[in-house]
């Protein structure tokens, strides 16, 4: 299980929404049988792409009302962007 991540706005850069023109990481909930999956395909990838931007491991960022957390090349959702409004 992965604990929710408790942050502000402004504690983390909002990239927006991918833009499926430019090399961007897979998104997975943590623990689905969908990021069971991913990990077999993306294989311990030092960083995360978002919009062609790198992102090292245990980065966080802010993309709509979600946030995303780099977990050796695949973004993990970790929880909503705006903890009052979940």
């Amino acid at each position: 299980m992965n604990p929710e991540i408790e942050v502000t706005g402004s504690e983390v850069p909002d990239v927006g929404a991918q833009d499926p023109t430019e090399r961007n990481s897979p998104v997975a909930w943590e623990g689905s049988e969908e990021t069971q999956f991913l990990r077999q395909e993306v294989t311990g990838e030092p960083v995360c792409y978002f919009n062609e931007q790198p992102f090292e491991h245990g980065a966080v960022v802010k993309s709509g009302t979600s946030i995303l957390r780099c977990d050796h090349g695949i973004w993990i959702e970790a929880g909503p962007a705006d903890s009052d409004n979940p």
